[in-house]
């Protein structure tokens, strides 16, 4: 059973902790995004993002936009992975 990871070719990883209190903790415009999401983000994941873009002085909406393009990113990394399969 996938347990709703979809048919992503990217490793999975075993996480400790209460995933669900860690979603709980994430500012709310975090929490939409992650529920709009193409992929299953770990609340850890979203969290690195999120804080290294405002560090960096992002507003909200921008950092919302880094986690969009590196989800663009990962999801390009996963087609290429899948299409390098295929062609074996």
């Amino acid at each position: 059973m996938n347990r709703n990871l979809g048919q992503s070719g990217l490793r999975r990883k075993r996480r400790s902790g209460n995933p669900m209190e860690a979603y709980d903790s994430l500012p709310a415009p975090v929490r939409h995004w992650v529920a709009q999401a193409a992929l299953p983000w770990s609340p850890t994941s979203v969290r690195r993002i999120w804080k290294k873009s405002r560090a960096k002085g992002l507003s909200a909406e921008e950092a919302l936009q880094s986690l969009a393009h590196a989800e663009v990113r990962t999801l390009a990394r996963d087609r290429h992975s899948m299409e390098t399969r295929l062609d074996s």
